[in-house]
């Protein structure tokens, strides 16, 4: 004969069920990014802007973490360490997406915000001298030597376009 549970243990394990329920579905703050908390950790760090699969994994390597543990485990100093292990990583060169940066010739690895202004600063450095690379920013067109004729296109036509006959009227 099996024994029953009594009542309050039940509650108990229910709330701790949903306790871990509520945990997993909710979202977790990395380097102002929300990433859920039923990710991996791999796979969680990639939402990140400016991280890649690889540097995932190599920050999960050299902090010693599981890399299949998910997100919602983390403690609150592990995610601090991920943190600034991410923002002075020591790695090596190729692994940084910043190598030898115009105005300071450091190696680094931007992340978020700090990316997507750095990049904007690029364009407008390569615009302001002219370049190239910079008139064909400028223009619109593909920077990287892409065929022009259809293949950069994104959301235009090709072609000439003809005028949409209304319905009811007729020719």
């Amino acid at each position: 004969m099996e024994k029953e549970k009594p009542k309050k243990q039940e509650k108990k394990e229910e709330h701790e069920k949903h306790e871990k329920y509520e945990k997993e579905e909710s979202l977790f703050r990395i380097a102002s990014t929300d990433i859920p908390g039923k990710l991996s950790i791999y796979a969680g760090l990639t939402k990140i802007k400016g991280i890649s699969w690889a540097f995932s994994n190599a920050v999960c390597k050299t902090l010693i973490i599981d890399k299949n543990r998910k997100i919602y485990t983390l403690t609150d100093q592990e995610i601090q360490k991920i943190l600034d292990f991410i923002k002075n990583p020591n790695l090596p060169k190729w692994l940084l997406n910043r190598r030898r940066d115009i105005e300071t010739g450091l190696d680094k690895h931007l992340i978020t915000t700090d990316l997507d202004l750095t990049k904007a600063f690029d364009i407008r450095r390569i615009r302001k001298i002219r370049s190239y690379k910079g008139v064909r920013h400028a223009s619109g067109l593909p920077v990287r030597g892409q065929r022009t004729r259809a293949h950069f296109r994104k959301g235009r036509a090709i072609g000439v376009s003809r005028a949409k006959v209304k319905p009811g009227k007729k020719k």
